[in-house]
């Protein structure tokens, strides 16, 4: 488990379990791998970096790191030349799957009203701008 991890469990208690799923599966890229993992089953890095629309190497590979000290995800390294690194979820991992799934549903909906409400703006600003414009 990673610090950050266990230091919000250790000072925050049952209080915020909230914070805690958000502190595990928040961050650049983590939905997307536990997806995509949930989707393939087994995946390698450059696998993943190519599904994820090539994420730097280093955000992808800090993000994975993160995955596997919190016990999400399982890394098997085989010892061949060259070297092969495989990902694939673990039990804990599966478990987050219907917390993701509801988060992608959740962000689905926000950003449809998002979008409908920008548009909305939009279209008022420009009638706005449209009748300034108008010579009386």
């Amino acid at each position: 488990m990673r610090e950050k991890t266990a230091r919000i469990i250790r000072e925050w208690g049952d209080a915020c379990d909230a914070e805690i799923s958000i502190a595990v599966i928040g961050g650049a890229w983590k939905p997307s791998i536990l997806s995509l993992l949930d989707d393939h089953e087994v995946l390698r890095f450059g696998e993943l970096s190519r599904l994820l629309d090539e994420p730097t190497a280093r955000v992808l590979t800090r993000q994975l790191r993160e995955l596997e000290d919190d016990g999400l995800l399982i890394r098997t390294v085989y010892r061949q030349v060259p070297p092969k690194v495989e990902y694939r979820l673990s039990d804990l991992g599966r478990g987050a799957m219907p917390l993701v799934e509801a988060l992608t549903a959740w962000g689905g909906g926000y950003a449809a009203h998002q979008r409908r409400t920008l548009a909305t703006s939009e279209a008022e600003a420009a009638a706005v701008s449209a009748q300034e414009m108008t010579p009386a």
